[in-house]
């Protein structure tokens, strides 16, 4: 018979009359009778699959509102998974066509039930031969002692589904048996229903209610559209393999699924024929085409994807309320960012109309452009500007991974990602109860494409427990959503965790799990926590929109964070405190309402190679006590401070980018007021999780020891520019070493030192173009200004009233004087270059003592007549001896000064093999010139030292 004889119509009509036996005939005539057959997908196998009461709609029980991507794919997986019990028969191994004289196993049918052949189910069970099917009729069935199953046999429940209930105790002693379309309640003297220690169970459509059951390895068990009620639970105890697809588990006192030891060695027949029904599941791990990575400008610490801002800096000035920049914020009420030179009264914006510049144009400048950080402002080779020069804020950010480019470039995760061992649970739902899965002592457990909401917890891994969890959504949770502790391990990827009452993911008591490609978001409090020795690997995460920090490393906690989107949270995006450790390594830290990154009460991480952007707080805040190493990262365009150091604090900040923030760029800030101790205090306490974890911990989780032995506070090698105050703003009463650090175009003074009982060190840094002054360092304070270059600021280049020293400088181009020296108790000024705009080359203003000599001063303007050197009259302690005045004598030609032996400052180079175009290289300065001061403990009580970078 040929298709083409009747409309394709009126063949699916007639065909949609076929059982499933004739279907299949159908599908093996020839290939245009197949895909007529496949075509009645939507029709009668959609038809044929619902109506098996052997099971229920493929996506049940958490999405039974969607359709299967094919119903009859969905029916051929049921009748596989259906037959697994009766695999246990000896292969031939004789030549294959005795396959067709093999007889079949006679299997036979016992009906139970009123008016039926048996009443009880006992009765039946003493006759049944091996293979026999028992079917139950509507009714009750209680039996006052344990039932032993002895061959296998298959018990059926007829109706529908909740008309046949048995309260038995069922212990299984042969290979293999079936239990289908049954209710099992506990009867009087047990709470166990069925157990098995060597078999192989397969339920399908089964309803327990109120029930336990207990598998012992190397039993096995497979359970199919089964419902778990009223405290229901499943017991594995070092099971081999056990497969769970499709359960509802409600209502639980406890864990509703508990695996507990470590997987035997011995494995039953079944062991095998699992493995091959769980790998039939799709994984998703399957190889796709890479799509291609946008090419990122402006430096890429973090490699990987680029992905566009959605927003430009003029939009991102709009919705922090207009201008980002300061407009004269100030952290002391008593001082602003610096005072204005002569002339700034004719550009008030801070910038500076054209007019305004020309009257600062220099007729005999000096050239500087080869000093040694001049690299990190040239154009790259592409045409675009670095990030130190650019005005605008990097326009790309490094995508994370996938899944499959994580476990390509991870053999561990790669080899988990692959392993099915001890229990498989899939497509499951875990609601309304205590818990979902446990799994202790060495056990092993497979979680795929499962629900689990509105419990107390979701999964609990411990006891050196090794889980995989892959693509379930885990929310709602009165605690914490996952639960990792005391050495547990595994393969956390592709997950959607959010809305729960504690911390998404909490790892803790050298816990060290992988954790990739999740979602972690809308939690009550932090998304993931890392405490008491926990650790893990924590990579390509989306953390977001949770109330407390997204990633919170505390008590001694110790992960890698890395290639993670943590963005939107209402706190911090990145916490570490109480000796909290990290590796905190190229992750997107953006859009956070408090700090991107806060650093605390001994907490010592390395901070490396993040973007930190459009926070509506600081970037970095290492708090009282904070340590660590923050390299290599961008930090912009944050609507408070790039980096802000409290008092006590001793950070290492290396090679980073503090561009475009609205305040300060860099602010190591001391304050002892009592009012803001309290302030400081009361936001830390509002985390709260502190409170909440402290008595949980034992005594092995103590002392923290630091990682280097640090005594002073170290800036070296940034780049702080564009942002909307003072670039570094030092208030501190502790050391400091400021080395080789890029500091230009800020609204503010490049550097303004207020307070510095201890010596602050300005060496070899590039101070340029900034609104309102290079350097400015009021009374009191120690300073020292060596080996710096200061050039073309909108200000005087050095306003020094405070004690110390200014040698081997270069200051040229100001457009205030070059030097301005007041009220100061002792200063020294030696062998400096000093060319102004039109100020005064170095002006000493009042009770000025100092020694001022070996200075080469270069005239700037030919028209403006201030002298190269002014000292107030009536000054006798200020020694003046062997400076050199250079004025141009001629007429007719600008003189063709240069700034060499040495060169421009500063005068370091970048080293070789390192890009300019990342991030600005650690200079090759020796060691032997650096400050090793102890810091003093005059403000560890609530003061804060901010350093905003």
């Amino acid at each position: 018979m040929e298709v083409g004889s009747l409309p394709v119509e009126l063949w699916r009509v007639i065909l949609a009359y076929l059982p499933l036996p004739d279907l299949g005939r159908c599908c093996q005539v020839c290939r245009a009778w197949r895909e007529l057959i496949l075509s009645l997908d939507s029709t009668r196998w959609r038809q044929l699959c619902l109506g098996c009461s052997e099971c229920r709609h493929p996506n049940w029980p958490s999405q039974p509102h969607l359709e299967p991507a094919s119903w009859r794919e969905a029916l051929k997986q049921h009748a596989l998974a259906s037959r697994t019990w009766t695999r246990n028969v000896p292969e031939l191994q004789s030549s294959a066509c005795l396959h067709f004289f093999r007889r079949r196993k006679d299997r036979k049918v016992w009906h139970v039930g009123p008016g039926c052949e048996f009443e009880s189910l006992r009765g039946a069970l003493g006759v049944t031969g091996p293979y026999d099917r028992v079917v139950l009729h509507p009714g009750v069935y209680e039996e006052q002692a344990e039932v032993a199953l002895k061959v296998p046999v298959e018990l059926v429940g007829l109706g529908r589904l909740g008309e046949v209930a048995l309260l038995v105790c069922i212990e299984q002693q042969c290979p293999t048996a079936r239990l289908c379309n049954l209710v099992f309640m506990p009867p009087w003297f047990s709470t166990v229903v069925y157990r098995t220690s060597w078999g192989h169970v397969q339920m399908d459509n089964c309803n327990f209610e109120g029930a336990q059951l207990q598998i012992r390895g190397p039993g096995t068990c497979q359970a199919r559209f089964c419902s778990f009620s009223q405290g229901s639970s499943l017991h594995l105890f070092s099971v081999s393999l056990s497969l769970l697809d499709s359960c509802d588990f409600s209502g639980s006192d406890t864990a509703s699924v508990t695996v507990e030891g470590p997987p035997v060695s011995e494995r039953n027949w079944a062991c095998k024929h699992l493995a091959a029904l769980a790998r039939t599941f799709p994984s998703g791990f399957i190889s796709s085409p890479k799509a291609p990575r946008a090419s990122s400008t402006g430096g890429n610490p973090a490699g990987g994807n680029a992905k566009k801002e959605p927003m430009s800096t003029e939009e991102w000035k709009t919705r922090m309320g207009g201008d980002a920049g300061c407009h004269g914020t100030v952290i002391e009420d008593g001082w602003s960012d610096g005072d204005c030179s002569e002339g700034d009264d004719e550009k008030k914006d801070g910038r500076g109309a054209n007019t305004a510049k020309k009257m600062f144009t220099l007729d005999y400048k000096i050239p500087y452009d080869h000093h040694g950080l001049a690299h990190l402002l040239k154009p790259l080779e592409d045409g675009t500007l670095p990030a130190a020069s650019s005005p605008s804020p990097p326009p790309v950010t490094p995508e994370p991974l996938t899944l499959q480019e994580e476990l390509e470039r991870d053999q561990e995760a790669q080899i988990m990602a692959a392993s099915i061992l001890g229990c498989i649970v899939r497509r499951c739902l875990f609601r309304d109860g205590k818990g979902g899965v446990h799994l202790s002592n060495y056990g092993q457990g497979r979680l795929e494409e499962n629900v689990f909401r509105g419990l107390n917890y979701a999964v609990r891994c411990i006891q050196n427990a090794t889980i995989v969890m892959l693509r379930n959504e885990v929310c709602e949770c009165c605690a914490s959503g996952v639960f990792l502790r005391l050495s547990a391990q595994g393969l956390i990827a592709e997950n959607n965790i959010h809305s729960n009452g504690e911390a998404g993911l909490d790892i803790r008591k050298g816990a060290n799990p992988i954790i990739l490609c999740n979602k972690i978001h809308s939690g009550l409090r932090s998304g993931i926590v890392v405490l008491g020795n926990g650790r893990g690997s924590i990579r390509s995460n989306l953390i977001y929109n949770n109330k407390e920090a997204g990633v919170y490393i505390l008590f001694s906690g110790n992960p890698v964070v890395s290639g993670n989107h943590i963005f939107q949270g209402q706190a911090a995006g990145i916490a570490i405190n109480e000796n909290g450790r990290g590796m905190i390594t190229e992750n997107v830290i953006k859009e956070n309402q408090w700090g991107g990154v806060d650093i605390r009460r001994g907490g010592d991480p390395i901070l490396r190679n993040n973007y930190i952007c459009y926070g509506y707080s600081d970037g970095v805040v290492v708090g009282e006590r904070g340590r660590g190493l923050i390299e290599g990262n961008h930090v912009y365009c944050n609507k408070g401070c790039g980096v802000w150091v409290m008092s006590s604090s001793l950070p290492q900040l290396l090679g980073n980018y503090i561009i475009h923030n609205c305040m300060y760029g860099l602010a190591v800030f001391c304050r002892k007021d009592s009012e803001n101790m309290e302030e400081a205090h009361e936001n830390f306490n509002e985390e709260g999780e502190l409170f909440a974890w402290e008595s949980d911990l034992d005594s092995e989780d103590g002392g923290h020891s630091a990682r280097r032995s640090i005594s002073v506070a170290l800036v070296e090698s940034n780049c702080l520019s564009y942002n909307g105050a003072v670039g570094l703003y030092v208030k501190s009463s502790e050391a400091m070493n400021v080395f080789a650090n890029l500091v230009n175009s800020n609204r503010g003074p490049g550097i303004a030192v207020l307070q510095s009982s201890q010596l602050t060190r300005l060496v070899t840094n590039c101070i340029l173009e900034n609104d309102r002054g290079g350097v400015t360092v009021e009374k009191d304070c120690r300073v020292e200004l060596r080996g710096n270059g200061i050039y073309e600021n909108r200000g005087h280049g050095v306003r020094f009233s405070g004690i110390g020293q200014i040698v081997e400088n270069d200051v040229v181009g100001n457009h205030g004087n070059g030097i301005q020296v007041s009220t100061s108790a002792d200063i020294k000024v030696m062998r400096n270059r000093v060319q102004p705009a039109q100020g005064c080359g170095i002006a000493l203003l009042g009770a000025v003592k100092g020694l001022i000599h070996d200075n080469i001063l270069f005239e700037g303007h030919p028209d403006y007549k201030k002298k190269l050197i002014h000292l107030d009259s009536g000054n006798e302690s200020c020694v003046l001896h062997n400076n050199i005045l250079r004025h141009n004598n001629s007429c007719t030609s600008a003189p063709s000064w240069v700034l060499e032996n040495p060169p421009p400052r500063p005068a370091a180079s970048s080293p070789s093999g390192i890009s300019s175009s990342q991030f600005p290289s650690r200079l090759g300065l020796s060691m032997t010139t650096r400050v090793g001061a102890t810091v003093e403990s005059g403000c560890h009580s609530g003061s804060m030292f901010c350093s905003i970078l």
